[in-house]
């Protein structure tokens, strides 16, 4: 296996990427609003847009996006749309003719190279599985999220924050190897330090599959080229003690939800605080600078995008509640991992270290049969 590092210079061309419209609560206005901001900033992106093809037409002519988006984009008829009530299940039935469905075809058929949608979560993952297809080797996939951190690349990647509420020990392998690869090629991290979500940092703590994949993950690291930095607690998944945290995907979401109620509460707090008397509003002036800072810094539409993990494509999943901003964080996102490569590099990595596990195995099953030869 390769010691280089997965990331590849930006400005290798023209990316295409498949947008599901017409998913989101703010409808397909936010979306071409996003894509528009996108446009704008980088000229080498094009879309292929998936909804009602007459009003996605109408909103990117309009003045205000029309010099960035005219040329740029494809417009797929899908008269259906995903609601955030509806059950994969029903979904998966009788979604054909949705815009979720839509985009996924366009990466399954290889027309774009990464897929977006601010649609309902449940079903866009159970649709990925079946059109993409998992990726040899993987078992289950896993949804990585960006978490602001105290880090030099001011983000750490976290793992799996709700494709699936089970993991065993060999899937949270997984997840430290796809979350490593995402490390690399989304944060630019050549040797990522990846750290296992548990109540507390000794080895002897935890449900005995966490301590199953603590091994796991530490037998697999030096050939990997990550480093394992053991057991982590809640309080490192905005720290700087590891770059990548490794966690079920019932963990992973609680945290992930504790966290941005959490975000919010500050930014109520402060606002109270600010508005208290005459001087605390005084004060609110004076530190405006800061205040905007440290709201740029914590706002989770700049970090908008949950990249589905272990299917023979990648997919983004935009908060459902995006705005334009968050859109535009969406596609910025899939745009990089477009560039670098990261869908083929991370099925290489996957292929790798399933290799390498036969081969322990196998090795394993010698040395047994060896001690059994001996004995007898």
């Amino acid at each position: 296996m390769s010691s280089q590092p997965e990331i590849s210079e930006a400005g290798q061309g023209e990316v295409v990427i498949s947008v599901d419209a017409m998913g989101g609560d703010r409808g397909p206005s936010a979306v071409i609003a996003g894509i528009a901001k996108s446009a704008r900033k980088n000229p080498d992106i094009r879309f292929i847009l998936h909804g009602d093809a007459d009003e996605l037409r109408r909103l990117a002519a309009k003045r205000l996006y029309a010099r960035y988006l005219d040329g740029r984009c494809e417009f797929r008829n899908a008269p259906d749309v995903v609601t955030m009530d509806d059950k994969p299940s029903q979904v998966m039935r009788r979604g054909q003719d949705t815009s979720m469905w839509s985009a996924l075809e366009s990466v399954r058929n290889k027309e774009a190279t990464v897929a977006v949608s601010c649609g309902n979560t449940g079903a866009l993952m159970a649709l990925a599985m079946v059109r993409l297809r998992k990726l040899p080797g993987v078992n289950r996939p896993a949804i990585a999220v960006l978490w602001p951190s105290r880090n030099p690349q001011d983000f750490n990647v976290m793992l799996d924050v709700g494709a699936d509420v089970r993991a065993d020990a060999e899937d949270l392998l997984q997840y430290a190897l796809m979350g490593a690869s995402y490390a690399r090629n989304g944060l630019a991290l050549d040797r990522p330090r990846v750290g296992l979500l548990n109540v507390g940092t000794e080895e002897h703590k935890g449900r005995p599959e966490m301590r199953a994949a603590h091994d796991l993950i530490a037998s697999t690291a030096q050939d990997s080229h990550f480093d394992f930095v053991g057991f982590v607690e809640g309080g490192d998944i905005p720290g700087d003690r590891a770059d990548v945290i490794v966690t079920d995907g019932f963990t992973g979401n609680i945290a992930l939800k504790t966290g941005e109620g959490t975000a919010s509460l500050i930014g109520d707090l402060l606002r109270e605080a600010f508005a208290y008397s005459p001087l605390s509003r005084i004060a609110s002036v004076l530190a405006l600078t800061s205040l905007r800072r440290l709201k740029k810094r914590i706002d989770p539409r700049r970090v908008n995008g949950g990249v589905f993990l272990g299917l023979n494509g990648t997919v983004v999943k935009s908060h459902g509640s995006a705005d334009s901003t968050g859109v535009s964080a969406a596609v910025k996102l899939a745009f990089r991992l477009a560039q670098s490569g990261f869908s083929d590099r991370l099925a290489a990595r996957v292929a790798s270290a399933a290799e390498q596990a036969q081969d322990a195995a196998a090795a394993h099953a010698n040395e047994d049969a060896a001690k059994d030869g001996t004995h007898a």
